[in-house]
């Protein structure tokens, strides 16, 4: 972030780099306010939102605009300065796939990867017997199929009150899929519960079945080799006389060896974050997300992992990714993953344009592609030494792009299910929603954080006034190494953990 303007203009509003033609307002301007630009001064000529975008210069229609030092659209009529920038004279450009050439001349250097490192901040974390940490010692209720999703909800409720204070928790993740799905649609289920039951917050997992569904129990197991077997517990509702009693039997196993497991001392090496935005709003560029991306560089830099999802997101943005493949294999499955999510929204006779959301409009957010360059910010600068496909488990250190779409919902699951054992979820608007690990909110604007203090976990807003970067960025990382070490986001003080699973295919 790069704020050259005069300490009077920067209380109204923010300008994020050099090039650009907009700033951003800080609160509502006036019609007949005057900017001081340090160089020149400005007349607001409408009145403008907090989070829109006022015109720096004149800009001709059929021009570019600029903000992130990128362009976010062309005019689509005279633009004069001090003018409100938004939908009534700013379109996106994006179309369709694109060729993104040859990969860049780095990109051949393996010592791009970042290596682990044992130095440095620690947090408390489970160290399970294969390596992996987690940031919580629970047990996972998984369902093959929706029709016992409520027998899971039952049997964890009980569990919960008969083992309390042994260990951090039983959960349980309903759905609604599992029968009636055929071919991809099918796999796609399958890889997701696949992932949660692999992540390292599980210390032990029950997988419940029903027995006549398309999602077959042994299938599932099967797709899960590496998955420590004294730790899961599994049936079918349809073999055994009493579900609930079949559920409490293997509740008390995996609690008397999950117990066993106690924090420890771990470096950042070993801890998987997702990084996610919801509800975003004009600030969130600016404040919100570049905090989460100078976390996931932290965490980076240490050899730990970061992953960062929501494909549509970064249409328009995704070369400031493709410029930091670590080499030409990450490159070419960075490009392959846009244009084939490019294509998934053609193919079904949409433009690869519809979003941003109306939430993200009224909060200032005009064009997909500046709704994508504020969401890359998330991923920091650190390299991107790998790109995964929907359900595939993160493995080397560094920012990993996960195969998903925007929803909340579903991304968030999505990365849960590739290994992040805790969630930094920006928001501008606001949302109560919560995912299988702790999922930290952090709010672009004070505002919010003030509305909604059960909801979010952290107000980025304060570097609007007065909070300098580095401070506000070495808060987070303390909060997210609390977090870590065993402190409860909102989302668990709320009881809000919940998973959505992407459905493609055809239904039966």
């Amino acid at each position: 972030m790069n704020d050259t303007l005069s300490p009077a203009s920067a209380r109204t509003c923010w300008r994020i780099h050099p090039d650009d033609d907009v700033v951003v307002a800080l609160k509502t301007l006036e019609a007949g306010e005057q900017l001081d630009l340090g160089a020149v001064s400005i007349e607001v000529r409408d009145a403008v939102p907090r989070g829109h975008k006022v015109a720096l210069r004149g800009i001709r229609k059929g021009n570019e605009v600029r903000k992130y030092g990128w362009p976010i659209g062309r005019a689509t009529q005279d633009i004069e300065p001090g003018a409100h920038v938004h939908s009534h004279n700013l379109a996106t450009q994006l179309a369709g796939p694109d060729d993104y050439g040859e990969p860049p001349p780095h990109a051949s250097a393996a010592s791009a990867r970042p290596g682990a490192s044992r130095t440095g901040p620690t947090f408390m974390g489970y160290r399970r017997p294969d390596g992996r940490v987690g940031t919580r010692n629970e047990i996972w209720i998984l369902c093959t199929v929706g029709c016992v999703g409520r027998t899971a909800i039952r049997i964890a409720s009980i569990g919960s009150q008969r083992f309390a204070g042994r260990i951090d928790g039983i959960h349980a993740f309903a759905h609604q899929f599992g029968c009636s799905q055929l071919g991809d649609d099918l796999n796609r289920t399958r890889a997701l519960l696949a992932g949660l039951a692999r992540n390292p917050n599980a210390g032990g997992v029950l997988i419940l079945g029903l027995g006549c569904e398309s999602n077959q129990l042994a299938a599932l197991l099967d797709s899960i080799p590496d998955l420590d077997r004294t730790r899961v517990r599994a049936f079918a509702a349809q073999a055994t006389d009493d579900e609930t009693e079949a559920g409490l039997r293997a509740l008390e196993e995996l609690v008397g060896v999950v117990e066993q497991d106690q924090r420890a001392p771990c470096p950042l090496a070993d801890l998987t974050i997702g990084v996610k935005c919801g509800g975003s709003d004009g600030l969130s560029g600016i404040t919100a997300n570049p905090l989460v991306g100078r976390v996931t560089d932290s965490v980076t830099a240490a050899g730990g992992r970061a992953i960062l999802s929501e494909i549509p997101e970064i249409f328009g943005a995704e070369r400031m990714l493709l410029a930091r493949a670590v080499d030409a294999g990450v490159f070419g499955d960075c490009a392959a993953l846009v244009n084939d999510f490019k294509r998934y929204y053609l193919d079904a006779g949409l433009p690869v344009h519809e979003n941003p959301s109306p939430g993200n409009i009224a909060g200032g957010i005009t064009t997909l592609e500046e709704k994508s360059l504020g969401a890359v910010q998330k991923g920091g600068r650190a390299p991107l030494t790998q790109v995964l496909r929907y359900g595939e488990p993160v493995q080397r250190p560094g920012l990993a792009l996960l195969e998903s779409p925007g929803n909340d919902g579903i991304s968030s699951t999505a990365l849960v299910a590739s290994g992040a054992t805790l969630l930094l979820f920006t928001t501008g608007r606001g949302t109560p929603l919560g995912f299988p690990v702790p999922t930290l909110k952090i709010s672009s604007n004070s505002a919010l954080g003030a509305a909604k203090p059960h909801w979010i976990d952290f107000d980025a807003g304060r570097v609007l006034t007065g909070l300098s970067q580095d401070a506000a960025a070495a808060e987070l990382l303390e909060l997210v190494i609390a977090t870590a070490s065993g402190r409860l986001a909102r989302n668990e003080h709320n009881d809000e953990r919940e998973i959505a699973i992407w459905k493609g295919g055809v239904t039966l």
